[in-house]
């Protein structure tokens, strides 16, 4: 795989703080746009990534459902964390 997703935004989308759920807007370099979740206990873990349908998939260019990202959740989590999106994000 030559793709390597690069984050250039992300905004928080939706949270549950009780029970540490996060559900974060992701904006790629190429334009694709993902939504990224998150479980806060007992560590920050990623769950899910689905891509949003405003533009074709960059993996596979499908512009329907398809799962291409979820091969990417290493790339996201240390983007992510090591980027310190996640913690400031909620710092604001």
């Amino acid at each position: 795989m030559s793709y390597r997703p690069s984050i250039q935004n992300v905004s928080i989308a939706g949270s549950n703080e009780k029970e540490g759920l996060y559900e974060f807007a992701v904006k790629l370099a190429d334009g694709t746009k993902c939504r990224v979740f998150y479980h806060r206990f007992p560590e920050w873990r990623l769950t899910n990534i689905n891509r949003l349908q405003k533009t074709p998939c960059p993996v596979c260019r499908k512009d329907y459902i398809c799962n291409c990202m979820e091969s990417f959740t290493e790339d996201f989590h240390s983007q992510l964390v090591e980027d310190q999106w996640i913690e400031k994000l909620l710092a604001e």
